[in-house]
């Protein structure tokens, strides 16, 4: 394909995934999608597809949230695109221990790239750029952070929303639709989406 995002030496390390910005065709595919074990992204013939340069990364307080910390730092050393943790505005503090492991995966990666070893397996590091980022405080609660993260596109300006899919659909999803289904109807740039159980994940490096 050729959109921007492409940009990996192996394309099997995402789904792409086309089609009309429909609610009952971008259903479909969401449910032929729930045990993919790669990231995947989808592409509404609505969207509007650039260079990556921002990624948008709502950070709830699930603790599947820090899946997103290997698939964002991964775009963001191949591309040097910019990542924008938006950390849930919650009375407890889960939102924020996930925003600082991903925030220490990042660190951790950053300085592997400024110092590389024999034993670092980033690659050749002087082709890869080092992470930036910054965190943003949310102005709803995790339960209404995608449709925040939804509703305020031009204020954050990115190129890529990741999100993690629910883990599993409750009434309300399946009579109205899951949360991750209307950011992709209402999305104006390609949104990622990581599956939320550990053993689906897999991303290629």
């Amino acid at each position: 394909m050729g959109y921007d995002i492409m940009i990996w030496d192996n394309n099997e390390d995402i789904r792409v995934i086309e089609c009309a910005n429909d609610r009952r065709v971008i259903q479909r595919q969401l449910n032929a999608c729930r045990e993919e074990r790669r990231p995947y992204v989808f592409i509404t013939n609505t969207m509007n597809i650039k260079p990556l340069r921002r990624l948008l990364v709502p950070v709830s307080m699930l603790e599947e949230e820090t899946y997103k910390a290997e698939i964002s730092t991964y775009i963001a050393r191949k591309t040097g695109a910019h990542i924008i943790l938006l950390q849930a505005n919650d009375y407890g503090s889960k939102a924020r221990q996930n925003v600082n492991r991903i925030v220490t995966h990042i660190e951790h990666i950053n300085e592997r790239i400024l110092n590389p070893t024999a034993e670092s397996d980033t690659g050749d590091a002087s082709k890869e750029h080092l992470i930036s980022y910054e965190i943003a405080q949310a102005r709803k609660d995790s339960f209404s952070l995608i449709r925040e993260a939804s509703e305020r596109q031009r204020d954050f300006q990115h190129d890529l929303l990741i999100l993690t899919a629910s883990r599993d659909y409750g009434l309300d999803d399946i009579l109205f639709g899951p949360p991750e289904r209307k950011a992709i109807q209402h999305a104006i740039v390609p949104v990622m989406l990581v599956n939320p159980r550990e053993d689906l994940f897999s991303l290629c490096d």
